[in-house]
């Protein structure tokens, strides 16, 4: 629509100008008698006041800018961020929640989903922070050897998506990114992000095949000048299984805050230390 727009308003500006020099031909009378006197003799010559400068600076003005003065009209909006569906989450998507009971994308400590879009997969993540939020894979639950994706809110407040390779306890970012299709908004002292990365990848030490089962490392913390620091929390979440990108849950971890004594070791506990305080001390 812009370009027919511009084409007809060149269209009309070309017209003019042919009009405008046809009238001002050579054999027109009035031209030839525009700079004498009434018998021919030179007199006082009037100042042409339908010039074509004048004819274009009018032109332009009335058709060509717009209200506000700018020579082009302004750039459409950029499509906002589509907010994370959590009611998909277990039917066409798999979802993992950390954080309080009955949370959101927008409320969790921590959230990730992702789907399978033809051959790529698809990640949604975001985290209560001002700084970064990521997810690694791993074959052993631990840090060190993993290959993970990072959203990272810069200085300029832009997201944008890293690849980094856990050395240790140390996350190195590698410049072969397989991240595309990559949006992400930071709101609310939120960081929230979506991107793609194939689904079959030929593996190498820092990128692995995601149709395989990995244990997710969950993390997010502060950035300085869009780097990385050290994550909010001494133990990053990390899956208690490993995850398959095949098979789509809706898997809650509870925060620390939250966290019951439900391990058999604890309720033992329990019941030992009320045994004892019922039949009281020898």
């Amino acid at each position: 629509m812009f370009l027919v727009r511009q084409l007809l308003q060149i269209s009309v500006l070309l017209d003019a100008t042919l009009w405008l020099a046809i009238s001002a031909s050579p054999t027109d009378d009035n031209v030839l008698r525009g700079g004498h006197g009434e018998h021919g003799e030179p007199g006082h010559e009037e100042p042409h006041k339908d010039s074509y400068s004048t004819f274009a600076s009018e032109f332009l003005e009335s058709r060509y800018l717009s209200d506000e003065g700018y020579p082009f009209p302004t750039a459409p909006p950029v499509d906002p961020f589509a907010r994370i569906k959590v009611s998909d989450c277990g039917i066409t998507k798999g979802c993992i929640r950390y954080g309080k009971p009955g949370c959101d994308a927008e409320t969790c400590d921590y959230f990730l989903s992702f789907r399978r879009i033809g051959t790529d997969v698809e990640f949604e993540m975001s985290a209560d922070t001002d700084g970064w939020v990521a997810v690694g894979f791993s074959s052993d639950k631990k840090m060190g050897g993993d290959d993970v994706m990072g959203c990272v809110h810069d200085d300029n407040g832009r997201v944008r998506i890293h690849h980094f390779y856990n050395v240790g306890q140390w996350a190195k970012e590698i410049k072969r990114n397989p991240a595309r299709d990559e949006e992400g908004i930071f709101e609310n002292n939120r960081v929230t992000c979506r991107f793609k990365r194939p689904l079959h990848v030929t593996r190498e030490e820092t990128l692995v095949d995601l149709h395989l089962s990995w244990y997710y490392l969950f993390a997010w913390g502060p950035a300085i000048q869009g780097s990385i620091t050290r994550h909010d929390i001494d133990s990053p979440p990390v899956s208690d299984r490993m995850i398959s990108i095949y098979k789509y849950e809706d898997i809650f971890m509870p925060a620390t805050a939250y966290q019951t004594f439900s391990s058999p070791f604890c309720l033992l506990l329990i019941v030992a230390l009320t045994f004892y305080l019922l039949m009281g001390t020898p």
